[in-house]
């Protein structure tokens, strides 16, 4: 391989990322065809989007807990560690770079090496998405699964259920929107689809 590649997605992370992106794909299909569910006209009949949506809650639980340890026993979780300071100033920087140097063919601020897969922006988003909003669509989604267990019939005068639904709704609606700015940025490579190459064969191209 020339030095315009790096070998940065083993196999292992590939497998994880589709079944993650495709886990969060049928979950998104499945959690609106809920939501906007028409008796007459289902996009799809209600109770089989009930099941499919509570399989693949699982899955994606699982897929989780991959990850979350996966992170702790291979290098991969070096990524997602923050400096925090000049973390604005780095932050300023690459968004300055998305809203205005990529249009000026200006050199990329933070490029990725082996040892920054992510530049300052993707790095707080992915943190955000993945240690945060992540467990929390877990969670939320366990406990209407298991209603009686985990959630209070009343909370602050309010409906418990009602509550954790329109929670766990609109972090779906945060990772749904996460979700399709992440594909658009992966355009923005050396080309239009190297990124997307590299999920396939493993290797960032440099530009």
């Amino acid at each position: 391989m020339t030095e315009e590649k790096i070998y940065l997605y083993p196999i292992y992370l590939r497998l994880w990322h589709l079944c993650n992106a495709l886990f969060c794909l049928l979950l998104i299909i499945t959690g609106i065809s809920m939501q906007f569910s028409n008796p007459k006209y289902p996009m799809i009949r209600f109770d089989v989007a009930v099941s499919i949506h509570n399989i693949f809650g699982i899955l994606l639980t699982v897929s989780y807990f991959i990850f979350f340890m996966g992170n702790f026993i291979s290098g991969n979780g070096k990524y997602y560690k923050m400096a925090f300071p000049g973390l604005y100033s780095r932050l300023k920087s690459q968004f300055t770079y998305y809203t205005k140097g990529i249009f000026r063919s200006d050199p990329v601020p933070f490029p990725v090496n082996k040892e920054n897969k992510f530049n300052p922006l993707q790095q707080v988003s992915y943190v955000g998405i993945m240690y945060i909003m992540l467990p929390l669509l877990v969670l939320t989604g366990w406990s209407m699964m298991y209603p009686d267990i985990f959630i209070p019939v009343k909370f602050l005068g309010l409906s418990g259920l009602h509550l954790t639904d329109l929670f766990h709704i609109f972090i779906g609606f945060i990772i749904s929107v996460f979700m399709f700015i992440h594909i658009y940025f992966c355009t923005i490579g050396k080309t239009p689809f190297s990124n997307f190459k590299g999920m396939i064969n493993g290797y960032h191209e440099i530009h």
